[in-house]
């Protein structure tokens, strides 16, 4: 059965395993350095301080969704769960909580802007590096039934 909870400090390991992988099956454009530069502020900064959305299937972590305010910061599936229809549970959660809703997605990612681009999602603009001001350009999308 699929249940979707918010996340607490015993969830950090499973939460950064799911991420690990995640990245590693759909960020090959990452260099090594900076995938443990991320992986690392994953882990210590990012994961402690956003509301993270967790989504168990029988009890097991398979994914989550990490929140601020209406925006979407990430959304990470574990591969052997991806395209079983966890990401789509996770947005229908996120939009439950308000509107508008908006995401940042790494252009390189093209499995993820195919994902929001599916899930309703309209690009309305582009940045020339990431939060980080490393060289991975992100699309800014809006949920296109938001006003």
């Amino acid at each position: 059965m699929i249940h979707i909870r918010k996340s607490n400090k015993a969830d950090a390991p499973a939460l950064t395993e799911i991420w690990r992988a995640s990245v590693l099956a759909t960020h090959d454009f990452l260099s090594r350095d900076d995938f443990l530069e991320i992986e690392k502020l994953v882990a210590e900064q990012y994961l402690p301080n956003v509301e993270v959305w967790l989504i168990e299937d029988a009890g097991k972590p398979v994914g989550f969704m990490g929140m601020s305010e209406r925006h979407i910061d990430s959304l990470f599936i574990a591969p052997d769960h991806r395209g079983k229809g966890i990401g789509k549970q996770l947005i229908t959660h996120a939009k439950t909580l308000g509107s508008p809703l908006t995401v940042d997605v790494n252009e390189q990612n093209l499995q993820g802007v195919g994902f929001y681009r599916h899930m309703g999602f309209i690009e309305t603009g582009r940045s020339e590096t990431d939060d980080q001001g490393r060289p991975y350009p992100l699309l800014h999308l809006r949920l296109a039934t938001d006003n």
